[in-house]
């Protein structure tokens, strides 16, 4: 008995063996470490899929985005419109779709500042002799083509400038920049009560009646010129609809308005209870024209300018209207007018608080839904908008239709959230936007990775260009090498930019030119205000070829579907390009394991802006007046060699340490607001941004810096010199904090 207990025991050990190798080997997955690890740890670990990439591109479609352009472009759809309350419906419909929609849309609705004309009372520019008005310009664009045509076009305007009746004799002040009030001082003309004509270009619009003012100019009318936008056409037969120059009729709306966000309520968004007790508050009586102020289009603006007597104007100042531009005042004897003439501007706006939507879509992230990717573009136009701003939303409606589809087929689903910014009333000062950040400024503050914009998508069908802050180099880059050009299959997105626009980098030799972020669309409160790492894409025009200011059509009637089809894209292959092109960084940003955005990027930029300080009569004024540049270069250098070590610890971060992973890019999301101070420009609303806030000076440094040095030049204040140089100093060494290893 006891010799077969030993045999069992043998034989039922053996199976046992048996079995757990048999288990061992079909249970446990082959493949690593990472493939033996529970579900959860799998998931958190995986990182963009290079495959659902490209069908993500293949799936963009030119002819869906022909269709969304058409359909966005049929009428105008100005801010607070019926027209723009139709394209709310529009988005909401698409980004609800069961089929193609989102996981969720809203609407925000705002209450907020805003101008129009009276349409009761046309504003308008007349030439009065004897309090009889003999001349009058057109107070409508002529109408060149069917689609242009519509009830609901906006008669040309300033938004915001004051309603009023000044008359005066009319002087040319160029481009209404300071400097050039002050050249006609120097010329011996005395501007008070005078009526000032400038052209578009050179200074903003506000700050043409501003700068005015301060003269003691009455009112400002503004063209433009067809030297600035048309490349010297300006007859009817040379223009639209028979090419893409702006016809002698166009007019440039805009706001006149220095400020981006609600007027009203800075710093708060405009709802609920911060609307008590704003009359009277906010910037309402600043940043915007003092005097009443109103563009026209450059055929009457000839009649006037082409009239005037005083000197012959500097060659600078000399435009294409077909005439020698004088100074004035007043005009010519034996002229069109009577020398006796004044010129009165008749402005009849109003200024109303009106409710205004952002229409947001939403997609979860599965691993890190707290971690957000924002793509924006606004919706709202001065009239029928195809280009500004529908194609950059045509693109948008283009992507979150390709991604929709995937995520309802159940393809994908991004590893951080995605949202998605439809603004409203972006014209009158990058509004929407601006209230959206203000509203969620600590959750957007402290979870937000990117954001990316998309305005204008095609000024033109040559080359991309780009704009962002260093970090976003490299995402864009990546994505542009995947991208081919509409022209050529053979050719990639990249090197076609980099043979338009290049530099040349210490660490990479020739590569595209990346320009900085102003305050020009929506990304300007994103950057500015918050510290995201920001980016603009578009398709432009070639620089050798036109010398156009912008797209010709730009805010006036004449930006139409059958403009951007004729003459700006025909055939929509650029729009396509643009959407893989946006659409890849999208993706790359919410999909890669580590954030696709390098931060040893900054360092050349930084190098760049010191470099400027550190030679010539910069770095000779600074020494003279006891102020020294070693602070900054120390900082310089820990920041580098931080940025340098961060990118080798990422080298050698593993896929199974989803903490470290996770750590890294919060270093490299908060690296862009290490450089905000919101205590470093007390005069500029919503400017904290150290490296990128905006600036008068033409010295090509940090922007404090470079203005306070501009201004000790003349006052003698080189305290206000140190001052930005510690702003800049501690900035830069909070970055390197930022980067260097947690303790």
């Amino acid at each position: 008995m006891s010799w077969l207990k030993i045999l069992g025991a043998v034989i039922g050990a053996g199976l046992v063996l048996t079995a757990g190798i048999l288990l061992g080997h079909f249970a446990i997955p082959k493949g690593g470490a990472s493939q033996g690890a529970p579900t959860w740890a799998q998931t958190v670990s995986r990182d963009l899929d290079e495959s659902l990439l490209q069908s993500f591109m293949d799936q963009v479609e030119s002819a869906k985005i022909q269709e969304n352009l058409k359909t966005l472009a049929s009428q105008p759809h100005m801010a607070t419109t019926e027209g723009d309350k139709e394209l709310v419906k529009l988005l909401l419909n698409r980004w609800q779709d069961p089929q193609t929609g989102l996981d969720s849309a809203s609407e925000d609705v705002y209450s907020v500042f805003l101008s129009f004309p009276d349409p009761q009372s046309p504003n308008s520019v007349t030439v009065v002799d004897n309090n009889n008005a003999i001349f009058s310009t057109r107070r409508s664009e002529k109408n060149v083509t069917a689609d242009q045509a519509h009830a609901e076009v906006v008669q040309p305007y300033a938004a915001y400038a004051p309603p009023g009746n000044p008359q005066g004799r009319l002087v040319y002040a160029n481009q209404g920049k300071r400097s050039d009030y002050q050249e006609l001082v120097t010329m011996g003309i005395n501007l008070n009560g005078t009526i000032a004509i400038t052209r578009y270009g050179g200074a903003g619009r506000a700050a043409k009646a501003v700068n005015g003012a301060e003269f003691g100019v009455a009112g400002v009318v503004v063209y433009t010129d067809p030297g600035d936008i048309n490349d010297g056409q300006a007859s009817e037969e040379k223009t639209y609809p028979n090419s893409w120059y702006m016809p002698p009729s166009g007019v440039e709306r805009g706001s006149y308005n220095e400020y981006f966000g609600d007027l009203l309520t800075p710093y708060y968004p405009a709802k609920g209870n911060m609307l008590l007790g704003r009359a009277g508050q906010g910037r309402a009586g600043s940043g915007i024209p003092p005097i009443p102020t109103q563009p026209i289009g450059f055929e009457d603006a000839k009649m006037l300018i082409c009239n005037l007597a005083g000197s012959v104007a500097p060659t600078a100042w000399q435009g294409s209207l077909g005439c020698s531009y004088n100074v004035g005042p007043g005009f010519r004897t034996a002229g069109q007018f009577p020398n006796t003439s004044n010129v009165q501007v008749n402005v009849y706006n109003q200024r109303v608080i009106k409710n205004s939507s952002n229409v947001m879509g939403f997609i979860r992230g599965s691993e890190e839904p707290d971690r957000y990717v924002l793509y924006g573009n606004h919706r709202d136009s001065w009239v029928h908008g195809a280009i500004d701003p529908s194609s950059g939303t045509a693109v948008m409606l283009e992507i979150t239709r390709v991604l929709g589809k995937m995520l309802k087929e159940g393809k994908w689903r991004p590893r951080r959230s995605i949202i998605f910014g439809s603004w409203g009333a972006e014209e009158f000062g990058l509004i929407g936007s601006t209230e959206y950040t203000e509203e969620f400024y600590s959750k957007l503050r402290a979870r937000s990775v990117a954001y990316i914009n998309v305005d204008i998508s095609v000024f033109a069908n040559a080359t991309l260009r780009a704009q962002g802050t260093p970090p976003a180099q490299s995402v864009i880059f990546a994505a542009t090498k995947q991208v081919q050009t509409p022209a050529s299959p053979s050719v990639s997105v990249y090197d076609n930019w980099k043979n338009h626009f290049n530099r040349i980098s210490p660490s990479y030799g020739v590569v595209p030119s990346i320009g900085s972020l102003g305050a020009g669309s929506d990304y300007a409160s994103f950057i500015h205000y918050l510290g995201i790492t920001s980016m603009d894409l578009a398709y432009t025009y070639d620089r050798n070829k036109t010398s156009a200011r912008i797209y010709p059509a730009y805010h006036t009637a004449f930006d139409t579907f059958d403009y951007a089809n004729r003459f700006i894209d025909p055939g929509f292959t650029s729009h396509q390009a643009v959407a893989r092109t946006a659409g890849n960084v999208l993706l790359r940003l919410a999909d890669s394991l580590i954030l696709p955005l390098n931060v040893s990027d900054y360092g050349e930029k930084l190098d760049e802006l010191y470099n400027v300080a550190a030679q010539g009569d910069f770095l000779a004024n600074l020494i003279a007046n006891k102020i020294s540049l070693d602070p900054l270069k120390v900082a310089l250098g820990r920041f580098k060699s931080a940025a340098a070590d961060f990118n080798q610890r990422i080298k050698k971060l593993k896929e199974e340490d989803p903490l470290q992973i996770r750590m890294v890019n919060d270093q490299i999301m908060l690296l862009e607001r290490a450089f905000l101070n919101p205590q470093a420009f007390p005069n500029k609303y919503h400017y904290s941004h150290v490296i990128w806030a905006s600036k008068s000076s033409n010295q090509a440094t940090f922007p404090g810096l470079a203005d306070a040095y501009t201004s000790a030049l003349e006052t003698k204040d080189w305290d206000q010199v140190q001052k930005h140089l510690t702003i800049v100093v501690q900035a830069v060494d909070s970055a390197a904090s930022t980067l260097e290893a947690v303790a």
